[in-house]
């Protein structure tokens, strides 16, 4: 046998128990064909092999982010960078941005979080005042509230008499009227005025993104994004310019259209598959919209939002599930993740009946932020997966400190739901958190911040996670996840060639400076989709 590529001289993390640690591997065409020693892998070289010597630097399988919205981080460059230090600074770059804007045309942003302002939650008339000729509308941090000025909320014809949207809130000044900030599906109202763009546009803006995305190590994602996000990634496919292996969620309102078009979850090709029904149950902690048991500390009347109720949820499932379609569902909050977890149980029961094992269906639950100390074992128990953000916990942890008190023993619990037996899949719900995971790893080891700010360092450490752990999520969890266990997850023989190569061995570095580590080389289906120029 001989082989097209071999990597040598290298410190290769396979993820396998019996040969976890190699020094070489042999590809033939898209496939991992050997691994071994140096010397055992070079005798399967021919005059037309390419040997790259990795200087002893660590390899381990092609990254998955588990959870992205991939056309919102796309169109990331044509938006404003909302994500400014208070809201002055904001409101100013949005004025300059006006200055070059013809009337009339929509100014967009993305990441204000008034939690980190120091100050309340802004209004319409902050923008008036400086932009009274253009429609503007800011997604916050969390995706999970908008903030829109007085031109675009006439344009989406909203007044005092529009009532609040299923599973949304518009918010009010003392008279009822419209106040410029939306909470959940409240901002679809306005969001369904603004012009749309076209499948080319999303299409082209996503193939630009991906040689970021090989950059920092990821070779597939599984999307959260609408329709247009599925159409952009099938003509990308199509016309085989698409280079990550996509797993594309469906919204629920697109059920009858899925079931119709014959997919089910694990259908499609190794480039573009299909994985679960995506349902909302509730908000988020940034916007005290995520649904609670109790109501949140300093803001006593607030339970948080209810998206779905659990006997709507039972029958989008129950539908999804008998066409061969798992669920993911949305959940922050623990009265959502209580209640997703009795919707899941139940389908479990049925599963059993008709004699599906567990792993047919492979529901998950996204983001699992809190758990009530009851239902920390459910997810293991019925096998539904933790698709978590190790990410959201530096973020977030002072936000649930302030709103979640002494609940946060039970926020963000990687190593209970690891002890219990769940599977994790890692990822960084982008653009909400920063789409290296590298940083997750980070994240999930250290509890930490990117600082060495002694306040923010080990919160919660008690569910810190190995590096190795980490890894894991980020491979074969989400292998698992994607329903490509025997193709992906693992650098061993049979397996496709996504590897990555990476400038410092995160195994044994400073936890601390895991998020420092430089990708040198992100190879996907065999071939070097990233390369620095020390790999050659």
């Amino acid at each position: 046998m001989s082989v097209d590529q071999i990597l040598v001289n290298g410190r290769i993390h396979t993820l396998e128990p019996d040969t976890s640690i190699v020094t070489a591997l042999g590809i033939t065409k898209n496939i991992i064909t050997a691994i071994g020693s140096d010397s055992e892998i070079l005798q399967l070289a021919n005059n037309h092999t390419n040997i790259i010597d990795l200087q002893e630097r660590l390899v381990i399988p092609g990254m998955v982010d588990a959870h992205c919205h991939f056309d919102h981080f796309s169109r990331q460059s044509n938006n404003i960078d909302a994500a400014q230090p208070n809201k002055h600074k904001l409101i100013q770059i949005l004025a300059n941005q006006a200055k070059i804007t013809p009337k009339e045309q929509w100014i967009t942003g993305h990441g204000w979080d008034h939690n980190r302002w120091d100050q309340d939650v802004p209004t319409a008339s902050d923008i008036d005042i400086v932009i009274p000729n253009h429609p503007v509308f800011l997604t916050g941090h969390s995706m999970h509230i908008s903030w829109a000025n007085s031109s675009a909320i006439n344009k989406a014809n909203i007044n005092s008499s529009t009532p609040d949207p299923p599973g949304g809130m518009i918010g009010r000044d003392e008279h009822g009227n419209p106040n410029g900030i939306f909470y959940e599906t409240a901002s679809d109202l306005i969001a369904s005025v603004m012009p749309e763009l076209s499948i080319d546009d999303v299409a082209n803006n996503m193939r630009l993104a991906q040689e970021k995305l090989w950059q920092t190590g990821l070779t597939g994602l599984h999307d959260y994004d609408q329709r247009i996000a599925f159409d952009a990634l099938k003509y990308l496919s199509k016309d085989k310019t698409l280079g990550l292996r996509i797993v594309k969620n469906m919204p629920a309102a697109l059920l009858d259209e899925v079931i119709a078009q014959g997919l089910h979850s694990g259908s499609g090709s190794k480039w573009l598959s299909i994985g679960g029904i995506k349902v909302f149950m509730d908000g988020a902690l940034g916007a005290r919209t995520a649904s609670m048991l109790e109501p949140y500390e300093l803001d006593t009347n607030n339970y948080g939002i209810v998206v779905t109720k659990e006997d709507e949820l039972l029958s989008i499932a129950n539908k999804a599930n008998i066409n061969g379609l798992a669920m993911t569902v949305h959940a922050i909050g623990d009265r959502a993740n209580r209640e997703v977890l009795n919707v899941y149980e139940k389908l479990r029961h049925n599963e059993r009946e008709r004699g599906d094992p567990p792993s047919k269906l492979r529901h998950r639950i996204e983001h699992v932020q809190l758990l009530h100390p009851n239902d920390t074992l459910r997810l293991a128990s019925s096998q539904i997966i933790a698709s978590m953000q190790p990410i959201h916990a530096t973020s977030d942890m002072m936000l649930a400190e302030q709103y979640w008190g002494d609940r946060i023993s039970g926020s963000y619990a990687w190593r209970t739901q690891i002890n219990a037996g769940a599977i994790l899949a890692f990822g960084s719900d982008s653009p909400v958190e920063s789409i290296n995971p590298l940083w997750g790893i980070h994240a999930a080891v250290t509890r930490s911040n990117r600082t060495n700010n002694v306040d923010t360092i080990g919160w919660q450490t008690q569910q810190c996670l190995t590096v190795d752990e980490a890894v894991r999520a980020y491979t074969i969890g989400a292998a698992y996840a994607a329903y490509r266990e025997n193709d992906l997850g693992t650098l061993t023989p049979g397996k496709l060639a996504d590897l990555v190569v990476l400038d410092k061995d995160i195994y044994h570095c400073d936890p601390m400076e895991i998020h420092t580590t430089n990708v040198l080389g992100t190879m996907i289906d065999g071939v070097w989709k990233y390369r620095a120029s020390s790999l050659y």
